[in-house]
């Protein structure tokens, strides 16, 4: 990878063994990466970018307006969001060594022993959150794959910090992040539905658009529904 300075931008630039050029801006400030063919010179990259000056700075534009939560500290009648929907800490010590996590209508119960510290409560927060993604993608899944005539080899979820999910074709798998515990189901549904339609189409491209239209006309509202959704608070790192 190198970098490059095109229109006073920043251009990560990447050349990988492949037929087209794409083109990605990444939260939470806007870092700009472009994965080009390994014969593509520089002058048809910088070219390539200014064509796309315009999008560039839109979603750079986007990104930084976006609301970002604190990081937490995980303290009493702290904020967390759980499926879009958002809740209140609620700290329950126990003299039980285990610890767990009940979601009630508004607060978000944790039971814990006493002097438990804020990295194993972010870790029981974690594994929660998984445990919930976990068991409403299968479902999902299902219904998806009659519907697109696809089917997967198998679905993972982690930790990501550029993208909501990702699909390997030739495998047949699709990644989810983990963040997606905290959007409104219908963004999970969203992200499971256009990584599936690349089953069908390898590209972000007008076929690709016209099988969203097709599978989930509203797509474009999910899609930038999760957009819009805060940002949570990160080490973010290239």
């Amino acid at each position: 990878m190198h970098q490059m300075s095109v229109a006073g931008l920043t251009v990560d630039v990447v050349q990988k063994d492949i037929k087209n050029l794409h083109l990605g801006v990444y939260p939470p400030e806007g870092r700009v990466r472009i994965a080009v063919p390994l014969q593509m010179g520089d002058e048809a990259v910088r070219a390539a970018v200014l064509l796309k000056l315009g999008w560039i700075k839109r979603q750079q534009k986007r990104f930084q307006a976006q609301e970002r939560q604190s990081a937490r500290v995980y303290a009493s009648r702290e904020s967390h969001y759980f499926f879009g929907r958002r809740y209140l800490l609620n700290l329950v010590e126990s003299e039980d060594k285990s610890c767990f996590i009940v979601c009630n209508k508004s607060s978000i119960d944790m039971h814990l022993p006493p002097g438990t510290d804020v990295s194993k409560m972010e870790q029981v927060f974690l594994n929660w959150y998984r445990r919930e993604l976990k068991a409403r993608i299968p479902p999902l899944i299902e219904k998806w794959e009659a519907i697109i005539g696809v089917s997967l080899s198998e679905w993972r979820v982690r930790k990501m910090k550029t993208r909501w999910g990702s699909c390997n074709i030739e495998a047949r798998r699709i990644w989810l992040n983990l963040e997606l515990a905290k959007k409104p189901e219908e963004c999970l549904e969203y992200i499971i539905v256009h990584e599936m339609v690349h089953l069908l189409e390898r590209h972000h491209n007008d076929n690709f658009r016209e099988l969203m239209d097709t599978f989930m006309p509203k797509w474009r509202f999910y899609r930038d529904e999760l957009n819009q959704a805060p940002l949570s608070n990160e080490d973010w790192s290239y």
